[in-house]
């Protein structure tokens, strides 16, 4: 069963995201809340979230804060912007906040559930009119040149091997196939990686991987 926590301000607007996630899975079940304080008392209620569709422009602490307020105290509960700013800077912005995906209000149902299946999968899912150059999944390839070890950077073999295949755009599913894994070991060396790397999103990840020019 998927458990899903919508938070945005407009009635009519989460009650639609709410009516369009239960189609998402035979079973779902779908909190709600208007504002971050709402939607932080919820979550520290339960531990068992499977993602946060999160708006940007609610009231008292707005959307990019909250998203780093989630970060901060659920690292590996993904979450999703929906909003109708869907510009390249407010994209990146959310991206590098450590967004797990950015969907735009002007979607249709279809593509919402779409797009949140690619991000329940460990897929970062970037809304292609905004960024073209990434085919609608945020991936940053390192550069070539001699660059850190997986070990130099605090990895173990089979992180680097799991790294190594994100970096390529692999979901989670498809790493635990690749590798003869099991999906929640899959999510336990993610969650290992981040903690090496000192990031707390696969979007951060990938950055970490440029920046620091990890070997693969």
């Amino acid at each position: 069963m998927l458990k899903l926590l919508v938070i945005e301000d407009h009635a009519l607007v989460r009650e639609g995201l709410v009516q369009t996630l239960r189609q998402l899975d035979a079973q779902v079940t779908v909190m709600e809340a208007a504002d971050c304080e709402s939607g932080c008392a919820i979550l520290s209620d339960a531990d068992d979230f499977d993602l946060v569709m999160l708006d940007l422009a609610l009231p008292g602490i707005d959307g990019l804060t909250c998203l780093n307020l989630l970060r901060q105290r659920y690292p590996a509960l993904p979450v999703v912007i929906v909003s109708a700013y869907d510009d390249a800077h407010t994209v990146n912005r959310a991206l590098k906040a450590g967004a797990a995906g950015f969907v735009p209000k002007a979607y249709s149902g279809g593509k919402l559930l779409d797009a949140l299946r690619n991000v329940l999968d460990g897929v970062i899912f970037v809304p292609e009119a905004s960024l073209p150059s990434h085919n609608g999944v945020g991936i940053a390839m390192p550069p070539s040149g001699k660059g850190v070890s997986p070990a130099e950077a605090g990895l173990t073999e089979r992180q680097a091997d799991v790294l190594g295949l994100m970096v390529k755009g692999r979901s989670n599913r498809e790493i635990a196939e690749l590798l003869g894994l099991s999906e929640g070991t899959v999510k336990i060396h993610i969650t290992a990686i981040f903690k090496a790397l000192g990031v707390s999103s696969r979007t951060q990840a990938l950055v970490a991987v440029t920046k620091h020019n990890i070997r693969l």
